[in-house]
């Protein structure tokens, strides 16, 4: 790990950002140029200490999933993120199978949408971005800044009791059959010892709905084009769905 290196080169990608590149409003008194610290912690959902410990030379090393966040937050190219990983001293992930980047030109799209909920999620159903409507529109939001599994709409959707509330019941077997064929295809993509495969043990280990869908075998990088959302105070929402 090149502390220096990894310090000045988040040093020099926040200060080369604009608050109106990640969405944020510039507000009258802004001494700093380019982001605030506390602003790129919050983007990338951490604690301001821990990222000016970063910028200062006296953090931990970051994990890749910190790394992946900060990647994100800063809106890096591929070529940015993979410096990124290598100064933090871990490897540069595999760009046929990254699960968890963001491309710049479409975070800045979903920068832009105030009047649209949106968010985008990893393969493994993890989520990578979520705008304030969608926040509002699928209520706990905790998942977000949540650790390990319980990111993973998917890992949600099988093992947390209320998950499916927001969705009408006769949508429910649907939904599932979709979700067992997304993570499917990135379980074909990224193999039995990665993250995908660990997910899927836990799964059959935690449901047997899983585990019998599972043995169905359909695969489905997109299964369902759109879904329906039943909220308690908005009601029926229909949502898009792209891969």
């Amino acid at each position: 790990m090149d502390r220096a290196a990894l310090a000045a080169f988040l040093r020099a990608r926040r200060e080369a950002l604009q608050p109106s590149d990640v969405g944020l409003a510039a507000g009258p008194r802004r001494r700093t140029s380019g982001l605030r610290r506390e602003e790129v912690a919050a983007l990338a959902a951490m604690s301001t200490d821990y990222y000016t410990r970063l910028e200062q030379q006296r953090g931990p090393q970051p994990s890749e999933q910190m790394l992946a966040s900060l990647a994100r937050a800063l809106r890096l190219s591929d070529d940015e993120r993979d410096y990124l990983f290598r100064m933090a001293g871990r490897g540069t992930p595999d760009r046929a199978t990254l699960t968890s980047h963001v491309a710049p030109a479409l975070q800045r799209v979903l920068d832009r949408l105030h009047d649209t909920p949106a968010l985008v999620l990893s393969c493994l159903g993890e989520p990578l971005v979520v705008n304030d409507l969608a926040a509002a529109l699928f209520g706990n939001t905790s998942r977000v800044h949540a650790t390990g599994w319980e990111r993973s709409e998917y890992h949600r959707w099988f093992m947390v009791p209320g998950e499916r509330e927001l969705y009408p019941e006769q949508d429910r077997d649907r939904h599932s059959r979709g979700v067992v064929a997304s993570l499917r295809a990135a379980y074909g993509l990224l193999g039995a010892d990665s993250r995908a495969g660990e997910l899927v043990r836990l799964l059959q280990a935690g449901s047997e709905e899983f585990a019998s869908l599972w043995e169905r075998h359909e695969v489905a990088r997109r299964f369902e084009r759109h879904k329906t959302l039943v909220h308690p105070v908005v009601g029926q929402q229909e949502m898009a769905q792209s891969r």
